[in-house]
């Protein structure tokens, strides 16, 4: 059964900086490129960061320069460093398979606010 348990979320000031963590159980993560999800309320999850097995990035436009998504095989975790946070990036934050499996783990919620 494959669990995927992201850490890390918290409330920040405007400009601050928040690293996120998720940790995937079972073979999907060493045979998967993965990605950063975020769910604002009442609108469905989308895609901000995607990492290839080869180690390729995409960022979403409304992110790219901010975030930056990483993977450290050894730990089967993916994070994601997200610097100069803005109110408009306040959602809650999932990490999954890129293109997503069908089940989501609990999330970590992200506050930007003064």
């Amino acid at each position: 059964q494959v669990q995927l348990v992201e850490s890390g979320g918290g409330l920040v000031q405007p400009g601050g900086s928040l690293r996120l963590s998720c940790a995937v159980s079972g073979s999907i993560f060493s045979s998967n490129s993965m990605g950063w999800y975020r769910q604002a309320p009442g609108k469905e999850h989308k895609l901000v960061a995607f990492l290839s097995r080869s180690g390729r990035t995409n960022y979403a436009d409304s992110v790219k320069g901010r975030f930056t998504i990483s993977r450290d095989n050894a730990k089967n975790t993916v994070s994601l460093q997200m610097n100069s946070l803005k109110p408009e990036d306040t959602a809650v934050y999932y990490c999954n398979t890129a293109p997503p499996r069908p089940d989501w783990g609990q999330g970590t919620l992200v506050t930007v606010s003064s």
